[in-house]
């Protein structure tokens, strides 16, 4: 490096001298020049004695403005020389020490630079500890902004280890748990919601599923650990509520009503759970299929063939397998064919 500076400060030198040169020429030639026009212009003219032979008197005036102004030009000339030479020449001095002075700025960032690249990777560290510092810290900032908790975490790591700011590193770690606990608070909430909203649909089986996945999702919450007890707990509630309605209509003889519950409740009871009410579902089933077939048999007598043929088809799909239903099979494609032809 010492070398090059030393070339580029004679290569500037001799700018310098060329340049000084160059600038003597020029002012010399001016300044012959300014002279030179100037001693024509001062010098006499002899008048002649026959005056009137070589252009008389304004030949004479013609000859007298010339050489004034040659005398003007020159020492015009000769002035504006010797005052901008002296000019010329503190302006190249000027340009010769302001090209030093930065040659000087130059090399003094490249040995900076130098230094610093000689440096080890500690000393750099230290050197640059407070602008990556506030790298540091702003990438914290952004994944907390994006609950992105992993990569914070582990950058809150290196700010305390790496960097030793332990007391900051502590309220960032403060600030993502609590980040991180209203986060998942808020998305346990909603998902509560939904698994709420199936609950209220009586979708059993979806629910139970919902439930487990969001204890997979959220094991970290106390909130999620009962949501299938709750499930559980939601549907035995409902099926307590169908028997005791179903109870309710078959002993104020609602017959319809409690034939209608009794077939959602056997979705629900297992063979031991459906004996304590196996009597009293025959009993309804029996008066069931007993008013179905004395609506049957009135609608044939009165020929309301439309209505023997809806209450036939009803005997057919509820009691498929009593002799009540293998009567109606053999009457009904008849009644279809009068209501048919009644409508």
């Amino acid at each position: 490096m010492q070398d090059g500076q030393g070339r580029w400060v004679a290569e500037h030198e001799a700018r310098i001298r060329a340049a000084r040169m160059w600038v003597g020429i020029a002012y010399g030639l001016a300044l012959g020049v300014s002279a030179a026009t100037l001693a024509m212009g001062l010098r006499p003219v002899a008048v002649p004695a026959n005056i009137e032979e070589h252009g008389g008197l304004i030949a004479v005036l013609s000859t007298t403005s010339q050489r004034h102004a040659m005398i003007t030009f020159g020492l015009a000339g000769l002035v504006a020389s010797i005052v901008t030479l002296p000019i010329s020449l503190v302006l190249l001095s000027i340009y010769r020490v302001i090209g030093l002075n930065r040659m000087n700025g130059v090399v003094e960032g490249l040995s900076r630079v130098l230094d610093h690249s000689a440096l080890s990777d500690d000393a750099r560290r230290v050197i640059y500890r407070k602008q990556e510092r506030q790298m540091l810290c702003r990438a914290i900032e952004e994944d907390i902004g994006a609950e992105d908790w992993e990569a914070a975490s582990v950058l809150v790591s290196e700010l305390a280890n790496r960097f030793g700011y332990r007391a900051e590193a502590e309220e960032f770690r403060t600030r993502i748990d609590a980040a991180r606990r209203q986060t998942v608070d808020r998305k346990v909430a909603e998902a509560i919601s939904m698994l709420d909203g199936l609950i209220i649909q009586r979708r059993w089986d979806d629910a139970a599923a919902e439930a487990a996945r969001i204890k997979r999702l959220y094991p970290e919450s106390t909130r999620v650990d009962a949501l299938s007890h709750r499930v559980q707990t939601a549907r035995d509630a409902y099926v307590q509520e169908l028997e005791r309605a179903f109870l309710v209509a078959a002993q104020e003889d609602r017959v319809d009503e409690a034939m209608r519950i009794l077939q959602e409740l056997d979705q629900y009871l297992t063979e031991s759970q459906a004996a304590p009410f196996r009597e009293v579902a025959r009993g309804v089933i029996g008066k069931a299929r007993e008013n179905l077939g004395a609506q049957f048999k009135l609608a044939v007598q009165d020929r309301r063939w439309r209505d023997a043929a809806l209450v036939g088809e009803r005997i057919i799909q509820q009691f498929p397998n009593s002799r009540m239903a293998a009567e109606v099979r053999g009457l009904i494609d008849g009644i279809r064919t009068r209501a048919t032809q009644v409508a």
